[in-house]
């Protein structure tokens, strides 16, 4: 033992070169879980959607959802789960274990595009959002849902039903309601892919834009009460 070094915790003696190190290691130590709590502290945005969140047709980090992340600038994390071709039923099955994986604090519905164009009965449509609405509430997640509109050729009376089914889940569970995810895109040029169904690259910052205003203030209350 060297002399003026103590058994046991360091003391007034002990050498400088060894108490710089062990503040150094202090130092260090509370540095890290503090970032690290922070890091836990961000909220989770959970994004379920289809094509339309899955950048489908274009360059994955051009999609609004990549957009929305960078917007963020590390406020919040982002979980994109939106796969091309995705129904209300598929998101159904899938979202109770990204619940349980990601615990997010904010769910995004964006669902029905595929639903609508393949004909299927609006109430089943509306049951599997409504599956997903009360998952995601008991899971403590607030919920934003994104309607969407389907082509004039399915009748006025199928889409009336349809797009209802929004605005009805959004009265029913008190949500958070973007009308339509495509508002001042669809009828734009330059704005749509060449399907007739898809926007471009060109149109992404639009649709954040469109989410935006309903989604920054959710965020804020998760930053105030995190």
């Amino acid at each position: 033992m060297a002399k003026g070094f103590p058994v046991g915790a360091l003391g007034q003696h002990a050498p400088r070169w060894l108490a710089g190190r062990w503040f150094t290691a202090l130092w260090l130590t509370l540095l890290l879980a503090g970032g690290a709590a922070q890091a836990a502290e961000r909220p989770v945005l959970l994004v379920m959607g289809d094509s339309l969140s899955a950048a489908y047709g274009i360059e994955q980090g051009t999609g609004w959802v990549s957009l929305l992340q960078a917007r963020l600038d590390g406020k919040a994390r982002v979980v994109n789960a939106s796969i091309s071709g995705e129904t209300s039923s598929g998101a159904a099955a899938r979202l109770p274990d990204l619940l349980g994986q990601h615990e997010p604090d904010i769910v995004v519905l964006e669902l029905g595009g595929n639903d609508g164009l393949r004909g299927l009965p609006p109430r089943q449509f509306e049951t599997h959002m409504a599956d997903m609405i009360e998952a995601s509430q008991a899971s403590g997640a607030e919920v934003l849902l994104l309607g969407i509109d389907i082509p004039p050729n399915y009748g006025r009376a199928y889409r009336d039903a349809f797009t209802g089914v929004y605005t009805r889940l959004a009265d029913d569970y008190d949500l958070s309601l973007v009308p339509f995810l495509l508002e001042g895109v669809v009828l734009e040029d330059g704005l749509m892919q060449s399907d007739g169904i898809h926007p471009t690259a060109a149109a992404q910052p639009q649709i954040l834009e469109n989410v935006w205003p309903i989604l920054e203030p959710m965020i804020e209350e998760e930053l105030n009460h995190g």
